[in-house]
């Protein structure tokens, strides 16, 4: 490494260090939020947030209603 050695592999080192630091940052995170998630989902809705089952369409009625765009 003519001499750089003592610069270089320390350089490698600290990217790593902070690599290894964002990645046990983001899963715990991702973990958190997910945690967070599945909370909020339980207090939406009680009886569905453990059956993983979708409520039904709604009827043409009841969906709002939004001016479609002009088309040319």
């Amino acid at each position: 490494m003519g001499g750089y050695a003592a610069y270089v592999w320390p350089a490698y080192g600290f990217a790593a260090l902070v690599l290894i630091v964002l990645l046990a940052q983001s899963w715990r995170n991702a973990r958190r939020r997910a945690a967070e998630l599945e909370q909020l989902r339980h207090l939406a809705r009680p009886g569905r947030a453990r059956t993983g089952k979708l409520r039904p369409p709604q009827e043409e009625a009841d969906r709002p209603s939004f001016p479609r765009p002009a088309t040319e």
